[in-house]
C-alpha cells in the first residue's frame, strides 16, 4: 500500500523558477526508480510562495531505499540548492480547518 505524503519547498531568494522546475522532475525521478506511484502529483504554493506537493510513495521501504539511492541522493542534493524544506505546519495555510493553496502545474 502507497504512502501519501505531502512535502514543502521553500525557495531561496531568487530561485522561484529552479525549485518549480525541479518539483516538476521529482515524481518522475522517483517513479524511474520504482519509488513513487503513478498517481498524479497536486502542487500548490502557499502565499509565501512555498511550494506544497502531494504524491505518493510505493511504501515505506521505498522511503527508506531512497535515502540510498544515488540518483534520487543527487536530485535532493540540487533541492538543497534552490530551496528550503519546511513542514507543513510552518505554512499559515496549516492553520485552517481547510488549509487552502494557490494552484501551479505538476505537468
Amino acid at each position: 500500500m502507497g504512502l501519501i505524503v505531502i512535502a514543502c519547498y521553500r525557495p531561496k531568494p531568487g530561485h522561484d523558477a529552479e525549485t518549480q522546475a525541479l518539483v516538476k522532475e521529482h515524481t518522475p525521478i522517483l517513479r524511474s526508480q520504482g519509488l513513487a506511484t503513478d498517481r498524479t502529483p497536486i502542487v500548490g504554493h502557499s502565499a509565501d510562495g512555498t511550494i506544497v506537493e502531494v504524491f505518493e510513495w510505493v511504501s515505506r521501504e521505498a522511503i527508506e531505499s531512497a535515502h540510498t539511492n544515488p540518483t534520487v541522493l543527487a536530485m535532493w542534493d540540487r533541492f538543497g540548492k534552490v530551496c528550503d524544506y519546511v513542514k507543513l505546519s510552518d505554512l499559515k495555510e496549516s492553520a485552517n480547518l481547510f488549509a487552502e493553496f494557490g494552484a501551479l502545474d505538476a505537468a
